[in-house]
């Protein structure tokens, strides 16, 4: 998450020490509710540990890491480089502002930690775009910290959203009942919620 203390080595890698704790549970969630096979979008995919590790824990699936940030994409290559599992594509530049998107028909999209550190224009944009290249019955994939109802699920979460907005004051956690009415505008249906480490939800939609 934004806010933590990161490593970058010397070939690039940036080691974030919350995506190694979380890629496990997420890994677990994402192995029931992805298909056995297809093509899977992740959409900022920041350092590039998570969608290693999705990679090899389900290798019948071809993942597209893409990332804005040249640091990230930087890092995410290097990632790949060091391990480079066949079944990962090079990461690309994607902002999900952009109208068109370089890469179509998808069996899924998964965002992580995300839409708490940009603006609310860029959740819209993110379901807007995962609402054009997911393919019917599709899964959209999101994980991070979320308000209920308006409220926050605890202390910590809301500590931490008076830290993003006094960092950016169009940052902060998202309530998900709003994140869930513009998904369904997109053509989502939401499908299941789990509670995960650290006060996070991994959240999952099916395109209708």
């Amino acid at each position: 998450m934004r806010c933590e203390i990161v490593d970058v080595l010397a070939d690039g890698r940036i080691v974030s020490p919350s995506a190694e704790r979380n890629k496990g549970p997420i890994t677990e969630i994402l192995m029931h509710v992805l298909p056995t096979q297809g093509n899977v979008l992740e959409v900022s995919s920041g350092t590039g540990q998570h969608v290693l590790h999705f990679a090899q824990a389900m290798p019948h699936i071809r993942w597209q890491p893409t990332e804005r940030d040249a640091d990230c994409l930087k890092s995410i290559a290097s990632w790949l480089a060091q391990a480079a599992p066949p079944n990962v594509h090079w990461p690309i530049h994607l902002d999900v502002h952009d109208e068109i998107w370089p890469v179509a028909d998808v069996a899924a999209v998964v965002c992580i930690n995300m839409i708490h550190i940009a603006a609310v224009s860029a959740t819209e944009a993110l379901l807007r775009g995962a609402g054009h290249v997911i393919a019917p019955g599709g899964i959209l994939f999101l994980y991070g910290p979320y308000r209920r109802q308006g409220r926050h699920i605890s202390p910590g979460n809301e500590t931490f959203d008076e830290r993003l907005k006094a960092e950016n004051p169009e940052w902060g956690v998202r309530n998900l009942e709003d994140v869930g009415l513009l998904a369904a505008c997109e053509g989502f249906e939401l499908q299941e919620t789990h509670d995960m480490p650290a006060n996070n939800l991994s959240v999952i939609f099916r395109k209708r």
